[in-house]
């Protein structure tokens, strides 16, 4: 299984504290481990799926999507307006 980042989630990972790497690594390993974790969306952003977690003290999302045999993480971010932001940046962006 490869993993795939979008490039939103590699420019908010890269200015992250490097103790928030880490734990963002744990649990992208957890889903790689399981890619079932995350609740599956529907509508809109059927196929998707987000894996909710906590750093320090707020609550992150992280949407990820099958794509045949690889794994495609694309967004990170805190809940406020999230589903609202995933939307939109799907919207101008084909799938692999």
């Amino acid at each position: 299984m490869r993993v795939f980042q979008s490039r939103s989630l590699e420019r908010k990972v890269k200015k992250m504290p490097k103790q928030d790497k880490e734990a963002l690594d744990q649990e992208i390993r957890r889903i790689i481990a399981n890619s079932s974790l995350g609740e599956e969306k529907t509508g809109d952003l059927r196929g998707v799926f987000v894996h909710k977690f906590r750093l320090n003290t707020t609550q992150y999302l992280l949407a990820y999507r099958k794509v045949g045999e690889d794994l495609e993480l694309i967004m990170i971010g805190p809940h406020e307006n999230y589903y609202r932001d995933l939307k939109q940046y799907l919207k101008g962006r084909p799938t692999r």
